[in-house]
């Protein structure tokens, strides 16, 4: 196993779950600044007026992205267990 393959197999690693999360995090972090903006202009200080909205957003978009997320684990798993090979000699 050489200092190429293993740079090579946790880049791909990284750039999976970045690719996954992505989209995720960017709709949580949206609706968190247009929720913050709205308090700021309303003064309103409720805590569960960020929470609860977040947490419906956020799972809306996994539920939506689902086929994404799993093509692309699957995928990496593929390339994985096809490298076994290569790492084996």
């Amino acid at each position: 196993m050489t200092v190429e393959l293993i740079t090579q197999l946790l880049s791909d690693v990284f750039l999976t779950t970045m690719m996954i999360l992505l989209p995720i995090l960017g709709a949580s972090l949206i609706v968190g600044i247009l929720i913050s903006i709205f308090q700021a202009a309303t003064s309103i200080q409720e805590m569960t007026l960020t929470f609860v909205p977040k947490i419906i957003i956020t799972s809306v978009v996994v539920i939506v992205m689902l086929p994404f997320i799993a093509e692309k684990l699957i995928s990496l798993t593929t390339r994985l267990f096809n490298q076994f090979t290569t790492v084996l000699k």
